[in-house]
């Protein structure tokens, strides 16, 4: 047997011995995780905080979805990243850690108007500069509760209209603007096609089509795999994930994996009711490792 074909051989039976974990023989990196699973820093309890990422990493979780702060009547969002240095040491933190940063929050537009707030572009805009200057490629803008437009249709043109020009800000920072309505998949696909614009996207809720009665997988389909750039992967408060009985997580898999659909599915709530919202360990603890059971 020549040496050529002995090493053949060796090598063989060290792939099929499970021993290259990571790598293979030719130095390629083996296959990512198709879905990663991340928290919020501000539902467990640590907005812009350094030590959010050593929870997320006891919790288990692969990211981390970062808040912009808060936004009250200020022009812009009260944010620690503004400063590099803070931003530095978010960085290093995420890397020390191995906890990824997977988007950047403008939550504060859940209770703002996003229609009609004069500073809007400065807002967006600084939340795309930070993902720039930290390498986060989505961020997450909820048109909130006086955005609704089921509630409030005459706001539709001014919500596209800045939508709009969004886009273009979002298309020159290389970042999507996941944004969340309360819309129906029909509604949301309309919306997206008036907007115009491949750097907004949905950033999908499971709680909003389950509270409304309306069929999840439906919707999910409807939307399809290029519509959904993150998913929030969680319904309202009452149960774990794992006790849900009007939410069939092993079928959204399915459904996810048929549209060829992969990325970040960020655990926002379900909490278990009879247990204190304080209790972030034991409440995102168990949904991230069910979460993990199904998807990984």
């Amino acid at each position: 047997m020549d040496h050529r074909r002995r090493r053949f051989i060796q090598q063989s039976l060290w792939i099929s011995g499970g021993l290259l974990f990571s790598t293979n023989l030719w130095g390629q990196q083996a296959p990512k995780q198709r879905y990663k699973v991340a928290v919020i820093d501000l539902m467990i309890l640590k907005r812009q905080k350094l030590s959010a990422f050593e929870l997320s990493k006891e919790i288990d979780a692969d990211g981390l979805e970062v808040d912009m702060g808060g936004l009250g009547n200020r022009d812009t969002f009260e944010s620690k990243l503004s400063d590099p240095a803070t931003r530095e040491e978010f960085l290093n933190k995420s890397k020390e850690t191995g906890v990824e940063i997977c988007s950047l929050a403008m939550t504060g537009f859940y209770a703002q108007s996003f229609a009609t707030r004069p500073t809007y572009k400065q807002m967006v805009g600084d939340c795309l500069t930070t993902c720039q200057q930290m390498g986060v490629k989505v961020a997450f803008l909820p048109l909130g509760i006086q955005g609704d437009l089921r509630k409030h249709p005459e706001l539709r043109p001014a919500i596209v209209e800045r939508l709009k020009v969004v886009g273009e800000m979002a298309k020159k920072a290389g970042v999507i603007v996941g944004i969340e309505t309360a819309l129906d998949a029909q509604g949301e696909v309309a919306l997206l096609k008036d907007i115009g614009s491949k750097h907004i996207q949905i950033y999908f809720n499971f709680s909003n089509p389950l509270k409304e009665g309306r069929d999840l997988i439906s919707e999910l389909k409807i939307l399809g795999r290029k519509r959904i750039c993150q998913i929030h992967c969680t319904d309202e408060d009452g149960v774990w994930l794992e006790n849900n009985k009007r939410l069939n997580m092993p079928q959204v898999k399915q459904t996810l994996d048929k549209m060829g659909w992969k990325g970040w599915l960020v655990i926002e709530r379900s909490r278990d009711a009879s247990l204190s919202p304080r209790m972030v360990k034991e409440n995102f603890g168990a949904n991230t490792r069910y979460m993990k059971r199904i998807f990984q």
